[in-house]
């Protein structure tokens, strides 16, 4: 499934870099990777469409803890 099969477009990809700190994070690690704003956007986009089929598989409520765990910034000690 890819962003324009599941409804996702801009706004809704601004709405989850607003209100999402994992989403932002993701989006900002894309950026630094050097990839343009509209490839940023389209990962983005797959990222949440991924989250939302676990949470559908699983029977489960989006928990941005969960989502986002494994894209968590760690600092360098």
């Amino acid at each position: 499934m890819t962003i324009a099969t599941a409804g996702l477009d801009h706004p809704t990809m601004f709405s989850a870099l607003r209100a999402s700190p994992g989403a932002r994070r993701y989006y900002d690690k894309q950026r630094a990777r050097e990839a343009g704003y509209n490839p940023a956007l389209r990962q983005l986009g797959n990222r949440l469409v991924g989250i939302l089929h676990g949470c559908l598989k699983t029977r489960t409520l989006y928990d941005e803890a969960t989502a986002w765990s494994h894209h968590a910034y760690t600092p360098a000690a």
